[in-house]
């Protein structure tokens, strides 16, 4: 993880910049005083009212400058700290973008939204309005005190005194509020989560008439943000009197002081003039700080989740000098491979080949390994054992974005997202991908006939996750997405279990005529794997069978039991195979 100090180094030009705006802004506060008391001391009491116009002059000088270049001062730290913040959000979703798929095992969407977006920005405020805010209050606090104490020195111990107490005070404050924050992020990401979830599976929810226990679920957890934020209040309420408090009392305290000081003769009018108001500018420094306490805090809670997503790393193994081959065939071999996650065995000991052009069906019950034999080919795991081979090179030392790439999958979760129908298709090579591919792949995966209905046809947006669609018409938006990407391997996740049969059957002609492309085939229907050149039959993570069709049928084993309870019996030209 990037620190907060090196953004601010990035843009160390920006900052010196809005500094000296502020600094140049804080010099003309201290110089209005200084004026004040030339006005008194010399137009009022030494009655020189030909110097009263320069004066004034110079208080409108003054005036005008503090604005200037307070506004710009104030615009160049908005600029930086939104800058950093679109920076600090980029990387850390590209961090998240680089982690292996077993972390998103475990990870909520809810969770990792509310740290890309609620946490960022409260971070980035540290740079922004929070740091400027910070230096401004210690600058004025220093300057304020010295020119105090040039003037009174005695006197000046009462606004140190004020100061150290709201000092103090925000330092228990701060320690009260980080615990209280540190929930609040937590239950915020808890809740993002179940309002994604309830929404995005809002058919279910309705089709189970569950409205009113989710209701009542978020209700409860919404319950506690509200007490969590309450809690916050009530630390605020208890200490912001101090702050408030002490900037009401100092001027008055100041001013009577100060008035006995002139009566004594420790001081003139002008002295008193000028005090009062650097005590009134001493004020603002301390009704800030509660201020920034409460930045500071909400920051620093959110830094500590953002953290602990930048600690979590990829576990797949990084070669030093990944190797791009000119061309990848579509050669696979998976050589003895055994994947463990956690304590839980998911694969043991699968050895296939299978060359170009060739198709190998997989096939078992629901949990058998048949999906992450997809994810390791893919990469998106490595094995705790064995080899997985392509085009005779391991697949650890291969560039990943050239494995990925040489891989078009149909997955078993059909997710399209919420644009247009053409570029759905065309994700799998966005840039060069013509209008006559995207409409050659629709006819090939049979969805041509259902999207040129459409009024928009290839333009029309679908609603998120393909809301609107049907599950066939999605499934057939997928295959096409995969067929336009013309990968050498093309992977087929239990990809037409939504379709009917006949549907099913044309799709599968059309691939079949592919004779350039390595097909997997991922299936629970025997009508899918039937024609393949090898099918391994998986059951608890192992290979229990495997074979042609007709080979298998023969064993009378696990195979011949699924095609029993397809079809009910075997047909005439099975038997006498």
């Amino acid at each position: 993880m990037k620190t907060l100090g090196s953004y601010v180094r990035k843009h160390w030009a920006s900052y010196t910049m809005a500094v000296t705006f502020m600094l140049i802004a804080i010099a003309l506060d201290m110089m209005f005083p200084k004026v004040t008391k030339k006005i008194v001391n010399d137009v009022l009491v030494g009655q020189n009212y030909d110097l009263f116009p320069f004066l004034l002059g110079i208080i409108i000088v003054i005036g005008v400058g503090r604005s200037v270049f307070g506004y710009f001062r104030e615009y160049t730290f908005d600029k930086n700290c939104i800058t950093i913040g679109t920076e600090m959000r980029k990387d850390l979703f590209d961090h998240i973008q680089g982690l292996s798929l077993d972390y998103f095992d475990d990870a909520s969407t809810g969770e990792l939204m509310a740290r890309v977006k609620d946490d960022i920005d409260k971070i980035y405020q540290l740079v922004g309005m929070a740091a400027m805010m910070g230096m401004e209050v210690v600058i004025n606090a220093v300057l304020i005190l010295y020119f105090m104490f040039r003037i009174n020195a005695v006197l000046t111990l009462l606004p140190l005194t004020f100061m150290a107490i709201c000092g103090a005070t925000a330092i228990i404050m701060e320690k009260k509020l980080d615990k209280v924050y540190d929930d609040i992020s937590e239950e915020n990401a808890l809740l993002t989560t179940i309002a994604e979830e309830n929404l995005a599976g809002v058919r279910t929810v309705k089709a189970f008439a569950r409205e009113d226990y989710e209701i009542k679920k978020f209700f409860e957890h919404n319950k506690k943000y509200h007490d969590l934020n309450m809690q916050e209040a009530k630390v605020l309420i208890r200490f912001y009197p101090v702050f408030q408090l002490a900037g009401t009392l100092l001027p008055v305290a100041c001013a009577v002081l100060g008035g006995i000081s002139v009566i004594n003769g420790h001081m003139d009018l002008g002295d008193l003039a000028a005090y009062i108001i650097y005590a009134r500018n001493c004020t603002w420094p301390m009704e800030e700080l509660g201020w920034i306490t409460n930045e500071i805090s909400s920051a620093f809670a959110s830094m500590k989740k953002v953290k602990k997503i930048y600690e979590e790393h990829s576990t797949l193994s990084v070669c030093p000098e990944p190797k791009h081959v000119e061309e990848v065939k579509g050669e696979v071999e998976f050589d003895h491979v055994s994947l463990t996650l956690g304590d839980k065995e998911i694969l043991s000991d699968i050895s296939f080949s299978l060359q170009k052009g060739k198709t190998l069906g997989i096939m078992g019950q629901t949990g058998s390994g048949k999906s992450t034999i997809v994810n390791l080919l893919q990469r998106f795991y490595d094995p705790t054992e064995g080899t997985i081979r392509l085009d005779g090179n391991e697949l650890k030392e291969m560039d990943l974005d050239q494995v990925r790439g040489a891989t078009s999958v149909v997955m078993q979760d059909v997710f399209l997202f919420s644009d247009t129908i053409e570029e759905n298709i065309r994700m799998g090579r966005r840039e060069e991908m013509t209008m006559d591919t995207i409409v050659d792949a629709a006819k090939k995966a049979k969805a041509s006939e259902f999207i040129e209905k459409l009024d928009e046809q290839y333009k029309t947006v679908i609603g998120e996750r393909g809301v609107g669609l049907s599950g066939g018409q999605k499934q057939r938006i997928s295959i096409a997405r995969a067929i336009s990407k013309d990968a050498p391997i093309l992977v087929l996740d239990d990809s037409t279990s939504a379709l009917d049969m006949e549907t099913e059957a044309e799709i599968q002609k059309t691939l079949d005529e592919i004779k350039s492309t390595t097909r997997i085939i991922v299936a629970h229907r025997i009508s899918a794997v039937r024609n393949a050149d090898e099918i391994i039959y998986l059951k608890d993570g192992r290979i229990a069978e495997r074979g042609t069709h007709e080979q298998l049928l023969r064993k009378k084993g696990l195979y011949y039991d699924t095609y029993i309870a397809q079809y009910g019996a075997l047909e005439e030209m099975e038997v006498s195979a």
